[in-house]
């Protein structure tokens, strides 16, 4: 074959090799993904922004390039739901990205180093999650990368489990924050995923706002704070309840299970265009989620088959909290 044609096709050839890299890397973060759940184990990045919130923070200062061990790299600033903990990826929106990076390393392109900020002695992606996540492909044990430390009197280690510490400081910021515990001392609001203390102060401010309208004039913190947990939270923890939901999600709460109900039910009001009850938004997001063995291993492996052969489904991102509805925090709901 002559020189000229060779090089017209091997471009093709390297994006060929790339496409079957990033298939091969997102079925591997489908399988972590199961087996993440068979041991009971996290397997999500940590959000950087959290971290930040939650620890006192001194000061930040460039410490220069590094070679930085990818074993020690554990959250992102703003891809930490893209990838798993392995970053290995999780969606197929970027996957243009991650196979132009692919491409580079097959054609052994020099690419710039990774920013990253590091924390005791572990690390966040500033920029080049997708190099990281390529590089992980690759076996390597070592990345380049241009290092920033975030100054803290708190002894982080590789070995510390960050989330639970996170989760711990938030709680106790969310509790003295609102006082909960006098005000309805029954009350177990336990969360699991680090920044949802925050969306639940989010849900009380914007009850109160609501109950201000209602009445015209403003509303004491305690009692906004009493009103929400008595018409939002506990009919819907009710509903939970009533009908064994929490049993579907091992490892979860009750407080977990009302912020991702209340997205799938604002999800299923929008796409639906039509009354739902919070019951059916229950029992929907059960039979759409449920984590028991055999359901949980069918699901995760009908979105990577779905997700490796282009097929395109609304965003529903509701066992993952985000947004929430007015509707809501109102107590307008239908149950």
């Amino acid at each position: 074959m002559p020189d000229g044609e060779n090089r017209e096709t091997r471009p093709i050839n390297f994006r060929a090799k790339a496409r079957n890299d990033f298939d091969s890397a997102f079925m591997k973060g489908s399988w972590h993904e199961v087996l993440s759940w068979f041991l009971q184990r996290k397997n999500t990045l940590i959000p950087f922004d959290q971290v930040r919130k939650v620890l006192p923070v001194k000061g930040q200062h460039w410490i220069g390039l590094r070679q930085v061990p990818l074993s020690q790299i554990v959250g992102s600033v703003g891809r930490y739901q893209d990838f798993d903990a392995a970053f290995a990826p999780r969606q197929t929106r970027t996957m243009g990205r991650w196979m132009s990076v692919d491409v580079a390393h097959l054609q052994e392109i020099y690419l710039p180093p990774v920013e990253l900020y590091k924390i005791g002695e572990v690390y966040f992606v500033k920029d080049g999650n997708h190099r990281v996540s390529v590089a992980h492909t690759k076996n390597q044990v070592f990345i380049d990368a241009e290092v920033i430390e975030i100054d803290v009197d708190v002894p982080v280690t590789a070995e510390i489990n960050l989330e639970k510490l996170i989760l711990d400081l938030e709680k106790a910021a969310f509790n003295e924050r609102t006082q909960i515990d006098k005000i309805r001392p029954e009350a177990q609001l336990e969360l699991t995923l680090p920044g949802q203390y925050e969306k639940l102060l989010e849900h009380i401010d914007v009850h109160r706002w609501y109950l201000g309208e209602q009445r015209q004039g403003e509303v004491p913190y305690e009692e906004a704070l009493a009103s929400w947990y008595d018409t939002v939270y506990m009919p819907l923890v009710e509903i939970i309840r009533q009908k064994g939901i929490l049993k579907d999600f091992p490892g979860r709460t009750e407080t977990d299970l009302y912020f991702w109900i209340i997205e799938h039910y604002w999800y299923l009001t929008q796409s639906a265009q039509e009354d739902i009850s919070l019951e059916e938004a229950a029992e929907d997001y059960r039979e759409e989620f449920s984590q028991r063995p055999v359901k949980k291993v069918v699901n995760i492996l009908k979105k990577a088959a779905r997700a490796m052969t282009g097929g395109i489904e609304p965003e529903n991102n509701s066992n993952e909290p985000g947004s929430t509805s007015d509707a809501l925090a109102q107590g307008e709901v239908k149950k």
